[in-house]
């Protein structure tokens, strides 16, 4: 709840700062620059309340399972020492009856007290040699459903722990500012989650500011492949083509990352990767919907 409160406080501030000025006195663009500025400041406090969320969920969730699991055990387990009480008195009252009738069948002659006895008693331990084999056979079946619940737990809790190692190491790539450093710590985040599709778009980011285009190329073909219509890898494709001097390429993808997010034709408007492009009919076209659309909104 005090993540939740800073978090507001912080919202709120950056817009009372915004909505104190007057709207003339800024142009159009230095508008959009400064709500880009404060979305940025935004973001990270964002990505992080949300992590935090999830975190707090997902400890919630491995309580809650450890709870149901101890719940269901004891209610197995009253329920078999209520079910042996009950066999237990039966086949006590059953040898009284036994007994009695034997002592009547002695009387008049049928057969002995002894036989009787010897009787009821071979028919009794059957019977609680038959009830035990039973309770016998649910208890393990409890064991074999406790030891696969346990098994579960314990990957929960293994998911947890690295979600948590990756959630940290995605903390310092956004603290760091060398590119070589957050291409480091992308491949730290792809050896515990290999295939990380957002790993692999940040770390073509990462190897353009490198000025290495080719290789965010290779990388931003392997996110695609997984997800066509990812648009930070469309993005990313886009300028690793315009810094190759791709430009229908660079202008194909551009379209296809605005078309699935419209915010990335602001960003390309600022973006020296498309300096190529900037007076191309089409990457004006492109770069002025986004920024309508997001005036728009």
């Amino acid at each position: 709840m005090a993540k939740f409160l800073v978090f507001s406080f912080l919202l709120v501030c950056s817009f009372s700062s915004l909505a104190q000025d007057p709207p003339g006195e800024l142009l159009p663009q230095a508008q959009a620059e400064t709500e880009s500025q404060v979305r940025t400041r935004l973001t990270p406090f964002m990505e992080r309340y949300m992590l935090d969320e999830l975190k707090a969920l997902r400890t919630e969730m491995a309580k809650f399972q450890v709870k149901v699991t101890d719940e269901i055990v004891q209610k197995e387990l009253n329920v078999a020492d209520k079910a042996i009480s009950y066999a237990n008195v039966t086949v006590t009252y059953f040898f009284y009856l036994l007994a009695g009738v034997a002592s009547v069948l002695a009387i008049i002659g049928w057969q002995s007290l002894r036989e009787l006895k010897k009787t009821a008693r071979d028919y009794a331990e059957t019977e609680m040699k038959k009830i035990t084999t039973t309770y016998e056979h649910k208890l393990k079946q409890i064991e074999r459903e406790l030891q696969r619940k346990t098994k579960v737990i314990a990957e929960n809790y293994r998911e947890i722990e690295r979600f948590q190692e990756i959630h940290g190491l995605w903390l310092r790539a956004s603290q760091e500012q060398s590119p070589q450093a957050k291409i480091d710590i992308y491949d730290q985040i792809l050896d515990i989650k290999p295939g990380d599709l957002d790993a692999m778009t940040h770390k073509a980011d990462a190897a353009l500011m490198m000025n290495e285009r080719q290789w965010a190329l290779s990388l931003c073909n392997r996110v695609l492949q997984v997800d066509q219509q990812n648009a930070h890898a469309l993005y990313q494709r886009a300028c690793a083509h315009a810094g190759m001097g791709h430009e229908e390429q660079a202008l194909s993808d551009l379209e296809l990352a605005v078309k699935n997010n419209v915010h990335l034709g602001e960003v390309a408007s600022d973006d020296e990767e498309f300096d190529q492009l900037r007076q191309h009919p089409r990457f004006i076209e492109l770069t002025h919907e986004g920024t309508d659309s997001h005036s728009d909104s």
